[in-house]
C-alpha cells in the first residue's frame, strides 16, 4: 500500500497545501500534523480583532471539511525527527509516521531576547494560546511597553491604545518598519502612531526588565538608561524558522544569517527526494536566483498552488505573481503589492497628513507599491509592477 502524502505544520501554508492537492485531483491519503491542539486557524487577526476581544474564533475550516475532503489530522504532537531514506518522521508522542511525499510547513517561532529575566506579564506572539493570554492580561492593563516596531509591534500598539491603555513603543532603528519599507515611510507611520498618542522611541532599545517582589514585570530599562513603568509587556522582534526537527536530515537549510528556513526551489523543492517546503518556513528560489523567505498571508497560498501542481506533475499557473501584504492599524490598512525594500528609490506621492502613497523603484523600474487607506490606488498598481514599468512614467502621469 503507497505511503501517503504528510504535511507537517498544520498553519495556513500546510492547509492551503492540503486544499491544493484535493483540488489539482489527488485522491490517495493526505496526513496534516500540527504541534498545536487546535483546528488550522488564521493568525493575522491574532494581534488585532482576537486580543481586542471583538472575535473569539479565527478557525479557517470547521472538522467536517477535513472529513469532507478525507485529509487526516495529527493535532497537538510536534515532529521531532526526519530519516529521508526511510521516509519516516518521528512524532513527540513517540510515534512515527510513514510518507511517500512530504511537505514542510512548520512556520515560525517568535524570537527572544537573551539574557532577560523570565517574569509574568512579559508575553511573545505567534499562537493562538499566546494571544488569549495577552488578551486575557490586557484587560487589567493601564501601562504596556511594546518591544520591537514591526508589523506585529506597531499592530499591538494600536490594539492597545483602542483598550484605553497607555503604550510606549520601542524600536532601535530609526523608524519603525525602516528595514522592510525604508525610513521615508516608517517615517510616515511613525507620525500615525504618535498621532494616536503611542509614546514611540527610536534608537531605544532594552537593557533589562525591573519586577516587584512576586516575580511579576512592572517596567524596564531601556537602552538610554531610562526607567519605565509598565504592567505589561510584549517582544516582538522576529521570528525564527522552526527547522530543528531536520537536524541531521540531510535536508540544505539558510544559514541563520540569511534568514534561515528550508532551502527550495521556485516550486518548493528541497534537496532531498519527495520532500519539500512551504509558507514561511521556506526558502524559495526567486526569479533573481536568490533564495529568500516571504512570512505573507496571501505567499502561503501562493505557494501552495504551485507546489501542489509541481509535486502531481501538473501544469503550474503561468500568470505573474506579484507579492502583496497588509497590516491593519487603527483605522487605516497599510498594503503593499510587489517588492518594496528599504535600499529602493522611494517617492511619496499622496500624503494628505495621515493618509499616504509611495512608489519604490529599482533602477528605473517600479518595484512596489505602499499605501495607507488608499485601498484602490494600491491595487491598480499591480498590473504595472508585473510590467516592470519605469517610475518616470508614472510620476509624470500623476
Amino acid at each position: 500500500m503507497t505511503a501517503p502524502i504528510v504535511i507537517v505544520g498544520a498553519g495556513l501554508a500546510g492547509l492551503r497545501t492540503a486544499e491544493e492537492l484535493r483540488r489539482a485531483g489527488y485522491t490517495g491519503e493526505l496526513v496534516l500534523i500540527g504541534d498545536e491542539a487546535r483546528l488550522p486557524y488564521d493568525r493575522p487577526p491574532l494581534s488585532k480583532q482576537f486580543v481586542r476581544g471583538e472575535t473569539d474564533d479565527t478557525t479557517l475550516r470547521p472538522a467536517e471539511f477535513f472529513e469532507e475532503k478525507r485529509i487526516e489530522l495529527r493535532l497537538n504532537t510536534a515532529a521531532t525527527a526526519l530519516d529521508t531514506a526511510a521516509r519516516r518522521i518521528t512524532l513527540a508522542d513517540g510515534s512515527v509516521v510513514d510518507y511517500d511525499q512530504l511537505v514542510i510547513a512548520t512556520g515560525l517561532r517568535p524570537r527572544r531576547l537573551p539574557g532577560l529575566p523570565e517574569l509574568t506579564g512579559v508575553h511573545v506572539l505567534r499562537g493562538h494560546t499566546d494571544a488569549a493570554a495577552l488578551r486575557d492580561e490586557l484587560r487589567g492593563a493601564t501601562r504596556a511597553l511594546v518591544v520591537g516596531a514591526g508589523f506585529i509591534g506597531c499592530e499591538l500598539a494600536a490594539s492597545f491604545r483602542a483598550a484605553g491603555v497607555e503604550v510606549t513603543l520601542i524600536e532601535p532603528q530609526p523608524t519603525p518598519l525602516a528595514s522592510v519599507l525604508g525610513e521615508q515611510v516608517g517615517e510616515l507611520v511613525a507620525r500615525m502612531h504618535r498621532a494616536e498618542g503611542v509614546d514611540l522611541r527610536c534608537h531605544t532599545g532594552l537593557d533589562t526588565f525591573l519586577a516587584d517582589d512576586a516575580g511579576r514585570v512592572r517596567g524596564a530599562l531601556l537602552s538610554d538608561g531610562t526607567e519605565l513603568l509598565a504592567d505589561l509587556v510584549v517582544i516582538g522582534v522576529g521570528s525564527r524558522p522552526v527547522t530543528e526537527w531536520l537536524t541531521d536530515s540531510g535536508i540544505a537549510l539558510a544559514e541563520p544569517a540569511d534568514g534561515g528556513g528550508v532551502l527550495a526551489d521556485e516550486v518548493g523543492r528541497t534537496s532531498a527526494d519527495r520532500v519539500w517546503a512551504v509558507g514561511d518556513v521556506a526558502a524559495w528560489r526567486h526569479e533573481t536566483g536568490q533564495r529568500k523567505r516571504v512570512e505573507h498571508w496571501t505567499n502561503a497560498g501562493e505557494q501552495a498552488k504551485l507546489l501542489a501542481c509541481a509535486l502531481l506533475g501538473a501544469e503550474p499557473p503561468t500568470a505573474a505573481r506579484v507579492p502583496y501584504f497588509w497590516s491593519d492599524q487603527y483605522d487605516v490598512k497599510i498594503q503593499a503589492l510587489g517588492t518594496p525594500s528599504a535600499a529602493d528609490e522611494v517617492t511619496v506621492v499622496t500624503d494628505d497628513g495621515r493618509k499616504f502613497l509611495a512608489y519604490y523603484a529599482r533602477n528605473g523600474v517600479l518595484t512596489g507599491v505602499v499605501g495607507a487607506g488608499m485601498t484602490g490606488q494600491v491595487m491598480k498598481a499591480r498590473a504595472k509592477i508585473a510590467a516592470a514599468a519605469p517610475v518616470a512614467d508614472l510620476l509624470a502621469s500623476t
